[in-house]
């Protein structure tokens, strides 16, 4: 089950973010990075982090590792003296549950050119590789990795871009091909090159998945992000995302494709 928290303060934006996520303390003392519902993105930017970044945090044993997630409540009062409009606009459009991402102090970000891109294991290589072509999350390129090194770690961070297909939901008649999509932009992962157990890392993680996990994860998603018009219509689009995930995970088309763009690069 999700914490979920106050946001108490107002610390810092974090700009080089398209959305203008922020560093923030919260009731349990801690900080987090906070991605507000009222950006841009809208929600369904927050719907993509919370269940990918679910799935991805079942994976911890087998290496996957991403930021403790919680659901952060904002108050009005949150950033009333803020001297920005921006940010103060953004906080108002924002009130309510939002989601908060922990904070890792001191972390580095991931350099593929750099002395320790080198120290990538070729297993978690390939299983980020994976796991992103799973989730169709088309931002984890050379140009912005979304990957920080913290304490020798590799962590997986934002992912808001990913299950892109909800944008646009498809019918129920469209959802089957939506699901077996091949996911072509693999060839832009930027752990491609290091990603050289990408059958085996299928062979390791696809057991891993299923119909009840989904569901947990599923569940933990405020009806607030997935439908305005109410309870029912979010219990449907839960329903939508399970379809989805279940008809993906029994596909192989992604799978494939990533074989295929690593076997490119030699």
């Amino acid at each position: 089950m999700l914490t979920t928290i106050d946001a108490t303060r107002y610390v810092t934006p974090l700009r080089e973010g398209g959305s203008l996520p922020a560093i923030v303390e919260a009731s349990d003392s801690g900080l987090y990075v906070l991605k507000f519902r009222g950006a841009g993105q809208g929600p369904l930017a927050l719907v993509a982090e919370l269940l990918a970044g679910g799935i991805g945090r079942a994976l911890g044993l087998l290496g996957l590792k991403i930021p403790e997630l919680v659901l952060m409540d904002v108050d009005i009062a949150l950033g009333r003296n803020e001297p920005d409009s921006e940010i103060r606009e953004l906080l108002k459009a924002s009130v309510g549950v939002n989601l908060g991402v922990d904070y890792l102090p001191g972390s580095i970000s991931f350099d593929p050119a750099a002395r320790d891109a080198d120290a990538v294991d070729p297993d978690l290589a390939s299983a980020v590789v994976w796991f992103d072509a799973f989730i169709t999350n088309v931002d984890r390129t050379p140009r912005n990795p979304n990957l920080l090194w913290w304490h020798k770690v590799l962590y997986l961070i934002d992912h808001g871009a990913a299950l892109y297909f909800h944008h646009n939901w498809p019918s129920s008649e469209q959802m089957a091909t939506v699901a077996a999509g091949r996911f072509a932009a693999v060839r832009d992962h930027v752990l491609l090159p290091w990603a050289t157990r990408i059958e085996e890392a299928d062979a390791r993680i696809r057991p891993q998945l299923g119909e009840e996990l989904f569901v947990r994860v599923l569940a933990e998603i405020p009806d607030s992000w997935l439908s305005p018009q109410g309870e029912s219509t979010a219990m449907a689009r839960r329903a939508g995302y399970l379809d989805y995930l279940t008809r993906r995970l029994a596909s192989t088309g992604f799978v494939e494709e990533a074989v295929r763009a690593r076997a490119r690069l030699v």
